[in-house]
């Protein structure tokens, strides 16, 4: 029995070698096939991953997302709890209430201590024209004088009070807009279009600061990174005309651009595979699917699959046949009816969140026919 699972072990391994072999082949032919303008490298569809976190410590009171959820942006993701910040920002509320009774009494205060300026202005005026006739003495218009300055000086200090109230009032509705900033970012939501790749809290949690949630991979910003050698990335311009081809689907090209070309030179990373030599130094040249593009198509990207970008290093050259086949593109009605059972499936979220997802639907099936773009 041992002999014959060798043999089996054998073929299959033979097996596997023969068709590695004739798909580096295959590919090697298409290559050779390629014009002179266009140059290729392989490499993987990839994202970038963007972290849903807490901003404030806390704890989490609902998960709205799993592992391998499609989200779309603004959705709510996560609910940290608020019953803190709330009853902060009930006192907050009764300090200003507080205050504002304050500045009423003050200024109440401020009209008593003014009429009784007025009084001993007009008091030292009548005093200081009847010491003048000799009537009566300096003593008596001083005195007078003196009252009047004294009244002059409550106004002043009555004032200045109601001015510190003020600074009360404007520090305390500071601190009650702060407390609200702080319960609108207790509610997470996704800031792009993208999938859930990882869940790493669990309600009931408590986080500090920072502290992640989800990982989300961010499917509006889709790229494939391919590695050429220096003549062939010297002549590559930011912005050249790029196709994607992956393995899974050959038949079909996707566009892209180029956005990016490594100033510097690099050994190839491992992951990647070329058709050149492994120690042989080697330039990142970085291809975007664009977002219209990418757009009727999310529910299908997946990051990791590996395939062949194409790029133009001669405007002049055309493309050959097989990179101009697009993907076919989906049904308006399909995109309709997969966003409608989305918002379907959606958990209530809390607060104002149904206000914003109640739009969705419309103008995702509205924008399918409308851009009508195609990969």
């Amino acid at each position: 029995m041992n002999t014959k699972l060798v043999r089996r072990l054998v073929v299959t391994t033979v097996v596997l070698l023969m068709g590695a072999a004739a798909w580096v082949g295959y590919q090697e032919r298409l290559k050779k096939q390629l014009p002179t303008g266009i140059v290729s490298g392989n490499g993987r569809i990839e994202s970038v991953q963007v972290d849903v976190s807490a901003k404030y410590p806390g704890r989490v009171l609902r998960i709205f997302a799993e592992e391998g959820d499609l989200v779309r942006q603004g959705k709510v993701l996560a609910q940290m709890d608020t019953a803190e910040l709330e009853a902060e920002l009930a006192r907050g509320k009764a300090k200003i209430a507080e205050a504002q009774e304050t500045e009423n009494q003050i200024k109440a205060e401020i009209l008593e201590k003014e009429s009784n300026l007025r009084y001993e202005t007009q008091e030292f005026a009548r005093n200081r024209e009847l010491f003048g006739r000799r009537v009566i003495s300096r003593e008596e218009m001083e005195k007078s004088q003196t009252k009047r300055d004294i009244s002059q000086a409550a106004v002043d200090s009555v004032k200045a009070k109601l001015l510190v109230n003020r600074r009360t009032i404007e520090a305390a509705t500071a601190d009650v807009q702060n407390t609200q900033v702080k319960i609108v970012d207790s509610t997470l939501v996704s800031p792009v279009n993208g999938r859930v790749l990882y869940r790493l809290a669990q309600e009931r949690e408590v986080l500090g600061a920072g502290g992640k949630v989800l990982t989300l991979v961010n499917l509006d910003d889709i790229f494939m990174e391919i590695f050429l050698p220096s003549d062939e990335a010297a002549r590559v311009d930011i912005g050249a005309e790029a196709r994607i081809v992956i393995d899974a689907r050959p038949e079909y090209a996707a566009r892209a651009n180029v956005t990016f070309v490594s100033p510097e030179a690099q050994f190839t990373p491992k992951q990647v595979e070329t058709r050149t030599e492994r120690d042989k130094l080697m330039f990142r040249v970085k291809l975007r699917v664009p977002h219209e593009v990418i757009l009727p198509y999310i529910e299908r990207v997946k990051t990791g699959v590996r395939g062949v970008g194409y790029v133009k290093i001669d405007p002049a050259t055309p493309w050959p046949e097989r990179l101009e086949r697009r993907f076919p593109e989906i049904v308006a009605d399909e995109a309709a009816k997969k966003a409608e059972a989305e918002k379907a499936a959606e958990p209530p979220p809390p607060a104002a969140a149904p206000a914003e997802a109640a739009p969705v639907p419309k103008p995702e099936a509205e924008a399918a026919p409308a851009a009508k773009p195609s990969i």
